[in-house]
């Protein structure tokens, strides 16, 4: 059965979570999750390509974003329950193994499912965002304190602090501020300032991306809020301690990542893609490709969304051939 694309809800681990899925659904499943601060429809253009494609693509707003169900308590947002959101789809679609690919936050739930769960990966795709071990020792929130109070993920910790700063601006500018970010350092905002207040927004609008493309974002956090998206960074410190069972583990699905050469944090000795091109990177996830994109920033997958679907399928493709 073929059909265009249709949105519906699936109650998956006692929530109910907003899904967009596309192509034959006798074709192999393949799971898109977005990041932050998105929808399914981050990924609208591979949506329609790999579903052209004979794959049956299954891209759900996360929970906390866009149409599905956001929870108040940030211990509601840990991987632990991110994971089982995502086994409960494949459950679902009655699929024992999926195709995976993460974005952003996306990538970081994708890259704990391969831990968690590998038997229900039959390959993973990570964008923008490296699998990074655990650190033994340092948890998150003590680590970022090293970078100051301007960092961002620093001023989304404390509830209620970014939903205001956040709120002196209409959602579309938020959204702009986000979504066109071209800095390729960690996005710090100077003493006594909010990193929103911080980000500009370029004078015009690149070409990948269109103001009523944008603002179908802004209408969906206009009505859901910020606070469930927030809360997976008021969460961190929760994953560190769940994560400990894992020290020392190893990602050995079979995994692509893609990112951009001009991602956010990726400058400097200690940016990200030193760890991406390093041994480090390929001794914790063994059997792994990388493809960096030339003049790729953050939201890859829309701004360079033909190359990206590409990489996707070619991957999907040869895994498929070798079952």
């Amino acid at each position: 059965m073929t059909s265009s694309l249709r949105e519906k809800k699936v109650k998956t681990n006692g929530i109910w979570l907003n899904v967009a899925e596309k192509g034959d659904t006798e074709g192999p499943l393949v799971l898109l999750l977005h990041g932050f601060p998105e929808t399914w429809y981050s990924w609208r253009h591979q949506i329609d390509f790999l579903s052209s494609h004979g794959y049956h693509v299954v891209a759900p707003d996360l929970r906390g974003y866009g149409d599905s169900d956001s929870l108040p308590s940030h211990e509601s947002y840990t991987v632990s329950h991110l994971v089982a959101d995502v086994i409960g789809l494949l459950d679902h679609y009655g699929t024992a193994q999926a195709f995976v690919a993460g974005h952003d936050w996306g990538a970081i739930i994708g890259w704990c499912l391969c831990l968690f769960r590998p038997d229900r990966v039959k390959g993973y795709i990570s964008l923008s965002v490296p699998y990074f071990p655990r650190d033994r020792k340092l948890k998150p929130s003590d680590f970022f304190k090293s970078f100051g109070d301007g960092l961002y993920i620093s001023q989304f910790q404390k509830p209620g602090r970014a939903e205001a700063a956040f709120a002196k601006h209409d959602c579309l500018t938020v959204m702009k501020k986000f979504l066109l970010i071209t800095r390729t350092d960690y996005l710090v905002a100077p003493p006594d300032t909010e990193i929103i207040d911080h980000l500009e927004i370029p004078s015009t609008i690149p070409d990948w991306i269109t103001e009523e493309e944008i603002q179908v974002y802004a209408e969906k956090f206009q009505r859901s809020g910020f606070t469930g998206p927030l809360n997976y960074y008021r969460a961190m410190d929760l994953n560190w301690e769940i994560l400990a069972p894992w020290q020392d583990s190893k990602v050995v699905v079979p995994t692509k990542f893609i990112a951009g050469d001009k991602d956010i944090g990726n400058e400097g000795p200690n940016g990200t893609m030193e760890y991406v091109k390093g041994e480090m990177f390929k001794s914790v996830v063994p059997n792994l490709e990388i493809v960096v994109i030339e003049d790729g920033h953050h939201f890859i997958q829309q701004e360079k969304s033909e190359q990206v679907s590409q990489e996707i399928l070619s991957f999907l493709n040869k895994l498929s051939k070798t079952e």
